[in-house]
């Protein structure tokens, strides 16, 4: 009698490069924005994760002996060094940029046996290896306002040469998730009208992406309905007796940091999440709520890296728990 196992369950090559191709697709429009509001940082840090994983990959599948070409075109390196890059700092110095997807692509993905049986999402293992080695870098972010937007050329200088010019330096700085965090106060035109000014665009441009995922049928709708509502359901709650109400407002909490990108992309991946209909409504909650957890209480001003990692973890006892019951069956 066969059983249910957790994920991965393979599937045809042809399959998964065509959904890895619409995941792709679909993070398009967010890093458009967010290049128009932060600079060419973005573009210079996905072309690097992206030579990096490819070149990992390559390598990883030789000593392991697998098909190179059969692999390299299935386009998972690709996802996790978009996933990853877009999650790093624009101008994050070169080198952490490589070391981020290093973990990911070798240890997080290939030691464990390849795309399909890593237990945990490649790209939140890099980004959590980089937050907890050099958190004071992975927490300075370019302001919003005040300052001229670095060139093509300044922005390879900074990121390869640390050649920080005198009208950039001592001006990176937290994102708005960080200043209400520690009660700093936020001036009026960094806010923009929710979550910070370009923040709030390009959140929305990751859930427009999510929404064409999820209408395809790539991603499973049930896991960013339920890690949405319990972000919004859980802050609406705090909002009700605070004090610090911009602070506890569900659409800053929605709209700022990580997460729609980890509601629509991060925990929606299909190797690492729960595989059962009831069990995802369970693991993308489970999300939800430690992310907050963290934001609110815990030393980082956002937590979806590590509530999706301490999920995937749980996500094998999920789907032991959840199993549907077998027609007929009393």
């Amino acid at each position: 009698m066969s059983t249910l196992r957790h994920s991965p369950l393979a599937a045809p090559t042809a399959a998964v490069s065509k959904t890895m191709r619409r995941v792709l697709l679909a993070l398009a429009p967010g890093i458009v924005l967010y290049t128009a509001f932060f600079g060419w940082g973005l573009l210079v840090q996905l072309t690097l994760a992206s030579i990096t994983a490819l070149g990992l990959e390559a390598l990883m599948l030789k000593i392991r002996g697998r098909p190179v070409a059969l692999h390299m075109g299935d386009y998972s390196a690709l996802v996790t060094a978009w996933l990853l890059a877009i999650c790093l700092p624009p101008l994050l110095p070169w080198w952490m940029t490589v070391l981020a997807v290093g973990f990911a692509i070798v240890i997080a993905k290939h030691l464990y046996g390849g795309l399909g049986f890593n237990p945990f999402n490649p790209a939140m293992v890099g980004y959590a290896v980089l937050l907890v080695s050099f958190p004071r870098e992975m927490t300075q972010w370019l302001p919003q306002t005040g300052y001229s937007m670095p060139g093509f050329a300044e922005t390879l200088s900074i990121i390869f040469q640390g050649s920080v010019t005198t009208h950039l330096d001592g001006l990176s700085t937290a994102t708005p998730l960080d200043h209400y965090k520690h009660n700093v106060t936020v001036a009026p035109e960094l806010t923009g009208v929710v979550a910070g000014r370009g923040w709030e665009w390009i959140s929305l441009a990751w859930m427009g992406g999510g929404l064409w995922l999820a209408l395809k049928g790539t991603i499973d709708w049930r896991i960013p309905v339920s890690l949405l509502l319990t972000v919004g359901l859980f802050s609406l709650g705090l909002m009700l007796g605070t004090d610090n109400p911009a602070w506890q407002n569900p659409l800053f909490h929605l709209l700022s940091g990580g997460t729609m990108l980890a509601a629509f992309f991060i925990a929606t991946d299909p190797v690492t999440a729960s595989t059962t209909q009831r069990g995802r409504w369970i693991y993308a909650a489970g999300i939800g709520l430690l992310a907050m957890i963290i934001r609110l209480w815990g030393g980082y001003p956002d937590g979806f890296a590590f509530a999706v990692l301490l999920m995937n973890l749980a996500a094998p006892l999920i789907d032991h728990l959840t199993i549907p019951r077998a027609y007929g069956h009393k």
